[in-house]
């Protein structure tokens, strides 16, 4: 018996259809890439229409099934206008990532109601719409996978955490919530949890060599974490391997939080 019919049974997903919010960059798109070539139809979104067609680009010269939607995932007409195009692309997604968010991070004492509200609605909201749009089908079909992407800070602060900080925690929380709602018909809600990875998002502390280095030092691999990084976790959470894991938040940082 050779191996691969058994990990294709655990992980394949074949005739399975993702949503991935943030697709076209950083950890988003090394996961929509992940999801797409394990065998599933990938609809990414996000703002930005030339990033969205490269990305798409590259999933369907491999052979992949894939197309993108441009979405102001910042408002609730946005929101909810993304998902409707998203879904009559390939149908109905049974797997759901939310990767999207913003990183503004002023000091607190700067924080204002504007900064607050921006951040809320693309961290916390629009992936609380979207689990309202499809969590649903996905409990009456059987089968689901909500992802979340959070961050460290939703479970320590530093460098200044601000607004941040709060909407990945909540996020954390929202993942409980729709677990306790949706897992007994089949869907499974859980979050990854990144350390400093090298991406677009962290462009503030990335362009800082010394600020590079002293984060990792904090891990136990000695190295800051890439989108890629991301790929098996993201293709585990999103299979039926994982049909036993619920509600937890799963660290890809090196170490970096039990140091």
């Amino acid at each position: 018996m050779t191996s691969q019919p058994y990990l294709s049974e655990l992980f394949s997903l074949d005739g399975r259809v993702a949503l991935v919010t943030g697709g076209s960059s950083g950890i988003g798109r090394a996961i929509a890439g992940a999801l797409a070539r394990a065998g599933a139809s990938v609809v990414v979104v996000a703002r930005k229409e030339a990033e969205l067609a490269a990305t798409v680009e590259e999933l369907t010269g491999d052979g992949c099934r894939a197309g993108w939607v441009s979405a102001d995932l910042s408002t609730r007409a946005g929101v909810r206008a993304g998902a409707e195009e998203a879904a009559g692309m390939f149908g109905e997604p049974d797997i759901l990532v939310n990767s999207a968010g913003i990183n503004l991070r002023p000091p607190m004492t700067e924080l204002d109601e504007n900064v607050w509200d921006l951040t809320m609605a693309v961290n916390l909201e629009a992936p609380f719409l979207l689990g309202q749009r499809f969590g649903p089908g996905m409990a009456e079909r059987g089968f689901g996978r909500i992802i979340h992407v959070t961050s460290q800070q939703a479970h320590r602060a530093f460098v200044q955490s601000g607004a941040y900080g709060v909407s990945k925690g909540a996020l954390e929380s929202l993942a409980r919530s729709q677990a306790e709602a949706w897992s007994p018909y089949g869907v499974t809600c859980n979050t990854l949890v990144p350390g400093f990875v090298m991406t677009p998002l962290n462009r503030r502390l990335s362009s800082d060599p010394e600020k590079v280095a002293a984060l990792a030092a904090r891990t136990m691999t000695g190295r800051n974490g890439l989108a890629e990084d991301f790929a098996g976790a993201a293709v585990f959470l999103a299979s039926r391997a994982s049909a036993y894991v619920t509600g937890q938040a799963l660290f890809v940082d090196g170490g970096l939080s039990v140091h």
